[in-house]
């Protein structure tokens, strides 16, 4: 059986909706030239992390897949590369900076509720 890697978008995804995060795929048909593989954005209605996969960037490291996370300077430094195989990681840094799935105005599938009309 094949193991799955950080680097597949759908795995990606998967680990962070388990860990309570709210994430969606923005884009992932790069032309074949272009180093990046697939953008996701991570807590888009708090933060809104751009996370970004480069994969064989001759500049960084041709055989390493690494991650850019950006959100404009707001919660992150500028741009902040992480080049791991771990997904605790990447959630680690992103804790680190206050990106975390206990935002006030989180929306959980799971807690919405009707409201009972009062008369």
């Amino acid at each position: 059986m094949s193991q799955n890697k950080l680097t597949s978008v759908s795995y990606f995804l998967k680990r962070l909706r388990d860990s309570g995060y709210y994430a969606h795929m923005l884009y992932k048909n790069y032309s074949k030239t272009d180093v990046r593989a697939w953008t996701i954005v991570i807590d888009p209605k708090c933060s809104s992390v751009l996370c970004t996969c480069f994969m064989g960037d001759p500049t960084f490291d041709s055989d390493a897949a690494y991650f850019e996370l950006t959100d404009g300077g707001q919660y992150l430094p500028k741009v902040l590369r992480i080049n791991t195989h771990s997904f605790e990681i990447l959630v680690e840094h992103l804790v680190k900076y206050g990106i975390n799935n206990k935002a006030p105005d989180y929306i959980r599938k799971t807690k919405l509720q009707k409201k009972p009309k009062v008369s």
